[in-house]
């Protein structure tokens, strides 16, 4: 009964019709040949919830030809068929309602909120607070009365483009109502395999609110300069390593190796609440490089333990910075350089370690796996290329474009000819004596 009770409340009420059928075997000419049949009644599941007797026509067998069977032989086939057909469940009937996808909306996501949502530990707080937000506010009022089946992407697309400014909360939105279907497909609600309507709406070309840029090596230094220490050690954080804003908050010093000059990201702080990492990709160690010093230095001055954060609050040592903290600091300095945006933030030097990195010979890839990002397409969006890089890549082009001209305008008893390659020096072979390789 409670099975019932929730699928009632899922489908909005729905319920197949009971019958017991027992049709007679008959013997009708089909394309393929002869053939035994019987005709039933289905109970079919329409797009608006509703159910709808149809009356259908089966196959069993041969009649003729080499590969006939008896009467008999029918009839049991026909049995096995009716079987499940005349014995209707509440599984059944989820099945059917699973085929059709007539689950109302709101109770999809009421079972999303009370199932996924309501785990702790399994998505961080940041990302139950986004969902249960778009949930209530946007999803459940607009298409909460709805079916699955009744979505249609045209419908979607339009109702993001017509009640959002913004690109990104259409793609979060857009996102959730998704999830909502690939949860529902996990309980049975949902025919496996089958994409979302939501999924195949277009958002349009991706738009910016902000102003998407990174500050210049010489803007960088002139703001650290303005800026007090504390806060500025956490901005050269994420500058050296390219860690997040929660990720670097979320530090203790028992995650902080200073002989070997490296830092263990484990957790993370958002809104004074301490949890795990953005993603499994996100738990790694990263080289501190010359920072390693000034940590050092910091340690000794504050006679620090392990369970200590490495940045905490001028007036509560026990409780980790807020981000905030760190903002308003950085913009007042930036205001004061003539060098403030909108935007502007500690994620403003990620973007520039994962371009400074590449900028000064590192690969794509290690700044993917030093980001902690999943994918190199994340890394791509992070990276920028300055004017001045362009430049200087450019020219490098124009140089060697120019160096090419010159020669082939040289008379050809002018062109310099090749030197020969010098013989290869014997290979020195390595002193094995182990005095010897000491002094050296």
């Amino acid at each position: 009964m409670h099975e019932e009770g929730t699928l009632h409340s899922l489908t909005g009420g729905l319920k197949a019709k009971v019958r017991v059928q027992h049709p007679k075997i008959l013997e009708a000419k089909f394309r393929e040949g002869w053939k035994w049949f019987f005709r039933y009644y289905a109970d079919c599941v329409q797009a608006d919830g509703s159910v709808k007797t149809v009356r259908k026509k089966q196959a069993v067998g041969f009649s003729r030809g080499d590969d006939k069977i008896t009467k008999k032989e029918a009839e049991v086939e026909r049995d096995k068929f009716l079987a499940k057909l005349n014995a209707p469940t509440v599984e059944g009937t989820v099945e059917k309602a699973a085929e059709a996808g007539v689950a109302l909306i709101r109770e999809v996501a009421r079972m999303f909120e009370e199932g996924y949502l309501s785990r702790e530990r399994q998505p961080a707080r940041a990302t139950r607070d986004k969902y249960r937000h778009l949930l209530n506010n946007y999803i459940v009022p607009k298409w909460g009365a709805f079916r699955l089946n009744q979505l249609r992407p045209q419908a979607v697309e339009d109702w993001l483009h017509s009640s959002f400014d913004s690109w990104w909360t259409m793609y979060s939105v857009r996102a959730t109502l998704s999830q909502l279907y690939y949860y529902a497909e996990g309980h049975g609600l949902w025919e496996e395999g089958r994409r979302s309507p939501a999924s195949k709406a277009k958002l349009g070309r991706k738009r910016y609110s902000n102003e998407r840029r990174i500050l210049s090596f010489q803007e960088t230094a002139r703001v650290l300069a303005r800026m007090n220490p504390e806060e500025r050690l956490v901005i050269e954080l994420c500058i050296a390593t390219g860690v997040r804003i929660s990720e670097a908050l979320g530090l203790q010093w028992k995650h902080v190796n200073l002989d070997a000059a490296t830092i263990r990201i484990e957790q993370r702080v958002w809104h004074q609440e301490v949890g795990p990492p953005k993603t499994e990709a996100s738990r790694r160690v990263l080289g501190l490089g010359d920072l390693a010093g000034r940590l050092r230095e910091e340690a000794t001055r504050r006679g620090v333990t392990p369970e200590d954060w490495v940045f905490s609050q001028k007036h509560a040592s026990w409780r980790p910075m807020w981000d905030s903290t760190v903002r308003e600091a950085l913009h007042e300095a930036a205001r004061a350089e003539g060098c403030d945006f909108r935007g502007l933030g500690a994620h403003t030097f990620r973007r520039a370690n994962i371009t400074w990195r590449q900028e000064v010979g590192g690969s794509a890839i290690e700044a993917s796996k030093i980001a902690g990002h999943c994918s190199l397409e994340m890394t791509s969006h992070y990276t920028f290329v300055a004017p001045e890089r362009q430049s200087e890549l450019t020219r490098r082009i124009q140089q060697k474009l120019a160096a090419a001209a010159r020669l082939e305008e040289q008379p050809a008893s002018e062109v310099p000819p090749s030197v020969p390659p010098a013989p290869e020096a014997p290979p020195i072979l390595a002193d094995t004596n182990p005095v010897t390789q000491v002094i050296q």
